[in-house]
């Protein structure tokens, strides 16, 4: 009788015993023949597919397998929650087990996904990963943890390589790990998973053979439609719900307000004088910005000659007018004094004009170049009411827990929905009495009113 063994090899599953006629016959899901080693072969993600045809053959009679990949075990786990989970957490996890455990929940910041995982983690009763984007996120996720379920919790990431049953990583750990790591965890959590089809990142989906798996995000699509790759390294979306679904309920109760102003007489000039080279520029070229390629055509074009130089210079003077004028920032000064009571976050799209409004309204700043315990120590004096305020750029569009933030003030940002979703997120945790609100202020009579026209095409904004 034939006898199969299937193992864990770098990332990959290999089936040793079956020869290429014989595998060809069982036609097992994702397996290829390997002619360097004379052996079917198959992306780790593939492990429970490939698994439940081997058990369908061996129980027709026709050989018998051996698993031999699989390196993770069966916990015991108790959850130490002292609150049932709400109406919307409950469907969560009752459309991933129909699902096999596989999928991915879409619910707004604030909502719980984090409570979400946990009830996923205690359901299944394997050894488990959660994946988190920033090194905030895996020390937040740490703690979740750990409280959750008061055992030890493993590291991989900030300079920590501590694997053990119940792990958190960072994507970019995960990755580089996971052709070794791959069949320690039967259970793999990704945090704010709309990170993970970029290409080097899905590595950390692939290379793992968990069977059971859990993408939890907020705002799910990419410009680049690679989130479709979703369905066969995590599972399909089981589960949704909108911001104006659980607002009032779960969230807190909002309102959004937009902002117009003007240019001064010299911004309108210079604004006009240097968009005209800009657009002069890439009309030559035949250029268009609308297009998928046309930000990277204009980037090539302009480092040719003087005036594509000259181009780009211009393009980055009318751009910087409009997102941080003169108006913006009498604006901004006026809601600051209106609000002063509040816990106020003011966003912008860059981080000169972060530090900027952080000299000139003695507000603390928040960047990429702001580190970890720094942060972390802004963020708490910021929930505690010892800083009503903070300004960033983008660091704190997605996953850090600040509770008592409930105003919101855009200055400038990107015509991505997904980071306009997030901004409004962050405002949205509910406390008792709360009612947050978003200002999003915009220059008139520039591109910048477009882009706004662009980022609020979500029903949250409606």
């Amino acid at each position: 009788m034939t006898h199969a063994r299937l193992r864990f090899d770098a990332g990959t599953l290999v089936l040793d015993g079956l020869d290429a006629a014989q595998g060809a016959a069982l036609d097992l899901p994702g397996c290829l023949w390997d002619p360097r080693v004379n052996r079917w072969r198959a992306p780790a993600f593939r492990y429970r597919d490939v698994v439940t045809a081997l058990t369908k053959w061996s129980r027709g009679g026709a050989g018998e397998f051996t698993d031999e990949a699989r390196g993770y075990g069966t916990l015991t786990l108790h959850h130490r929650a002292v609150r049932e989970p709400f109406a919307h957490q409950r469907e969560a996890i009752a459309a991933w087990r129909a699902q096999k455990n596989r999928g991915v929940v879409v619910l707004p910041t604030g909502a719980g996904k984090t409570f979400v995982a946990e009830l996923a983690i205690h359901l299944v009763q394997r050894s488990a990963l959660v994946v988190a984007p920033t090194l905030d996120l895996m020390n937040q996720w740490y703690d979740v943890l750990f409280t959750a379920f008061g055992e030890k919790v493993g590291l991989l990431g900030g300079g920590y390589h501590e694997p053990g049953d119940l792990t958190v990583s960072t994507y970019d750990s995960a990755y580089l790990h996971m052709e070794r790591l791959g069949a320690r965890w039967g259970l793999v959590i990704f945090d704010e998973v709309h990170h993970l089809p970029s290409p080097t990142y899905l590595l950390a989906a692939e290379c793992s053979l968990a069977p059971f798996r859990l993408g939890l995000t907020a705002t799910l699509e990419r410009a680049d439609g690679r989130h479709a790759l979703l369905d066969d390294r995590v599972g399909p979306v089981v589960y949704a719900r909108g911001i104006k679904d659980l607002a009032g309920e779960y969230l807190a109760d909002y309102d959004v307000q937009s902002v117009a102003v003007d240019l001064t007489e010299e911004e309108a000039a210079a604004y006009a004088e240097n968009r005209a080279i800009y657009r002069d520029f890439i009309w030559s070229e035949g250029i268009s910005m609308g297009a998928p390629d046309g930000w990277s055509r204009f980037i090539i074009a302009s480092s040719r000659s003087s005036e594509g130089r000259r181009a780009f210079l211009a393009y980055r003077e009318q751009k910087q007018i409009s997102l941080a004028s003169q108006g913006k920032l009498s604006v901004l000064e006026g809601l600051l004094r209106q609000h002063a009571r509040d816990r106020v976050i003011v966003f912008t799209n860059d981080n000169d004009t972060v530090y900027a409004i952080s000299r000139r309204f003695l507000i603390p700043a928040i960047t990429h170049q702001t580190d970890v315990k720094e942060r972390r120590e802004l963020l708490e004096r910021f929930n505690h009411g010892t800083y009503p305020a903070l300004v960033t750029s983008r660091v704190l569009n997605e996953g850090v827990n600040i509770p008592a933030a409930n105003v919101a003030i855009v200055l400038s940002g990107t015509a991505s929905v997904r980071e306009h979703v997030q901004r409004l997120g962050r405002i949205l945790r509910r406390q008792e009495g709360k009612r947050a609100v978003l200002y999003e202020v915009i220059t008139r009579n520039t591109a910048e009113e477009r882009t706004s026209d662009r980022r609020r095409e979500h029903d949250a904004y409606r």
